[in-house]
């Protein structure tokens, strides 16, 4: 409120948690006779559940989103609530801003919302700020095309490639640990990359089989995409683990044979690989808390966030294309001047052969994910190439075992034995 013994130098402001309004109070109070005028505004939280964006009639047929909350700003205990200026509302976006929409500063009529006598004055990708020529209930919506209708045999394909995976990710899983493996060979990475992928791809297919019910509650489809962003991640750590203690195994290959321990312990393991991508998602939390939550329920693009998952994926496949490198020059040059066992020499040139091989299909499929936009033929590719991670684990480490082919036949003997009794 303002009177007589009252004197702003600027226009004064209010704010609430998601807007605010700039008004000339003062202008006001100088056409009315007391020479005092008062200004009251609110900010509903919930109330663009009641007063829906459907109910704002555009000619043209498009998808309408609610960016602000609702606000209302009155002139009470004022005679003349004539406006010497227009008032501005600032709004923050309580949705994710799609550039290529139409951004709408809307006021409700009885039963509608109408543009009459508002515009948009500024925006960028967090703030819209309105004018107005009057006072009322104001609200900020956002007019986008319909997208485009999915192509139903992709989304099947997606479906039914994302379930095999997850199969074979199970059974790889109960293989590690089920069966007994040589000393000496360590399947702690092997186990924590299938536990990461398998709950990241269980949870996406989950998140856009339920997309429709998950997107509206902004929260949750945040949490989901930090979730994400840690459990593909910890996926890709787990990778480099397993190329370091590879790498640490060649180096020292003539003592591999004398010394049936693991390079390191489980435990330390366990904390490296999941503390690394713990504390990267917990620092893209506090520097940018809005860069989760896109469309998709995934990491938006906007501000480069994106770099804050693609980042850390292109440090370690270059780590990795290092370590490879650096390991195979030094099976080389140890093939030359060896004095360890064949079979130790042989069984770990497989490893190097199988874990190069899980580098390429795991880490370098997701390199195509920066050249499918446009392209369906590469789009499928990167589909299959990334649902199928853990039918090339499965067919890699189990199938192509000869230990583990060993012990599935003697367990189907077995089964056999106890059917046929």
């Amino acid at each position: 409120m303002v009177g007589p013994q009252v004197a702003f130098e600027k226009i004064p402001r209010l704010d609430t948690t998601n807007s605010s309004v700039a008004i000339d109070l003062i202008g006001i109070a100088k056409n009315n006779n007391e020479r005092s005028a008062a200004v009251a505004f609110m900010s509903y939280n919930t109330m663009e559940n009641l007063l829906k964006p459907d109910f704002f009639k555009t000619s043209n047929n498009t998808v309408k989103t609610m960016m602000s909350t609702v606000i209302s700003a009155t002139l009470p205990k004022t005679t003349n609530t004539n406006l010497t200026k227009p008032v501005n509302f600032t709004f923050k976006h309580i949705r994710e801003f799609v550039p290529s929409g139409s951004l709408s500063c809307v006021y409700w009529n009885i039963s509608e919302w109408i543009v009459d006598g508002c515009s948009v004055l500024k925006t960028n990708s967090s703030y819209t700020v309105c004018s107005c020529i009057h006072l009322s209930t104001f609200a900020l919506i956002m007019q986008t095309s319909h997208p485009a209708e999915s192509d139903s045999q992709l989304d099947l394909l997606n479906l039914v490639c994302v379930i095999m995976g997850l199969v074979f990710f199970s059974l790889a899983l109960l293989t590690f640990h089920l069966c007994q493996w040589s000393s000496g060979v360590n399947n702690v990475a092997r186990i924590n990359i299938c536990i990461s992928l398998l709950l990241a791809h269980l949870l996406f297919l989950l998140t856009q089989r339920f997309l429709s019910l998950i997107r509206p509650q902004q929260v949750l489809c945040a949490v989901i995409s930090g979730l994400l962003h840690f459990l593909f991640l910890s996926g890709f750590v787990w990778m480099f683990i397993e190329s370091v203690m590879l790498f640490i195994c060649v180096k020292n290959l003539s003592q591999i044979s004398s010394k049936k321990r693991e390079v390191l312990s489980s435990g330390f393991l366990c904390v490296i690989g999941y503390a690394v991508a713990l504390v990267v998602v917990c620092v893209s939390v506090g520097l940018v808390p809005e860069g989760y939550g896109s469309e998709h329920c995934w990491i938006k693009i906007e501000k480069g966030f994106i770099w804050s998952f693609l980042g850390p994926v292109c440090v370690i496949l270059v780590s990795n294309t290092i370590l490879f490198v650096k390991i195979i020059i030094t099976l080389s040059s140890k093939l030359t001047n060896l004095n360890a066992e064949v079979s130790q020499m042989k069984q770990t040139k497989i490893i190097v052969f199988k874990t190069l091989a899980q580098f390429v299909v795991l880490g370098c499929s997701w390199i195509l994910g920066f050249f499918t936009k446009g392209s369906k033929v590469l789009e499928i590719l990167f589909l299959i190439l990334n649902s199928q991670q853990g039918t090339f684990i499965f067919l890699i480490y189990c199938v192509l075992n000869d230990e583990v082919r060993q012990q599935y036949k003697k367990f189907f003997r077995c089964l056999f034995c106890v059917k046929q009794h």
